[in-house]
């Protein structure tokens, strides 16, 4: 049986699994620690077993501005950097196009780069704009691109655009040579005599 020490006072010693943390090299075993994680300290970092902040002012600022949360500051009221889903992009890739997709509008050219900070919000109608600029219950949707793609007027003027880029990129087939209309047929006619 393994001998049990009687442990006398308050010395505690937390359970770490013992990670070979030592690189070897030629010579032998060298005993510089490797880069540390966050969870995860090497041996000489801790005291008693608790994590204890170094005293190098350099590395001590180093720590806190990974600790530092991703905010644009107090004076913006500390708005937080969103998480980049796939329909907030698309979102924001339809806004960056948004001159394509209405002829009569037309924008300023804007920032090629999307900003880091920004908020996603809805927009609250008021109660004197019921009939004039409300989106009935059927219009909204979730996205962006949901809604742009279920607008009637919108659709007609993609399908239209298509196809006049289709009509642009067909190839030319003998249409150019035929006759159309008396005047074409007259002309064909002095060519031959």
């Amino acid at each position: 049986m393994a001998d049990i020490k009687a442990v006398v006072g308050l010395s505690w010693e937390p359970k770490i699994p013992n990670f070979s943390s030592a690189t070897r090299t030629k010579l032998g075993v060298d005993a510089k620690p490797q880069e540390t994680n966050h969870l995860w300290k090497p041996a000489t970092q801790l005291v008693d077993g608790l994590f204890v902040p170094p005293n190098n002012p350099k590395t001590l600022n180093k720590l806190q501005r990974k600790q530092l949360k991703d905010t644009t500051g107090s004076n913006w009221f500390d708005m937080p950097a969103p998480t980049m889903t796939p329909e907030l992009q698309k979102d924001l890739q339809l806004l960056k196009l948004r001159s394509v997709m209405d002829p009569k509008r037309h924008y300023k050219k804007g920032d090629s780069q999307t900003s880091k900070y920004f908020q996603v919000g809805t927009v609250v109608e008021s109660s004197s704009e019921f009939f004039s600029g409300r989106l009935t219950k059927k219009e909204r949707k979730a996205t962006v691109a949901e809604e742009l793609l279920s607008d009637p007027a919108l659709a007609t003027y993609r399908k239209r655009k298509v196809r006049e880029i289709e009509e642009k990129n067909r190839p030319a087939d003998n249409e150019k040579w035929k006759n159309k209309g008396k005047t074409s047929y007259k002309r064909a006619k002095q060519r031959r005599h």
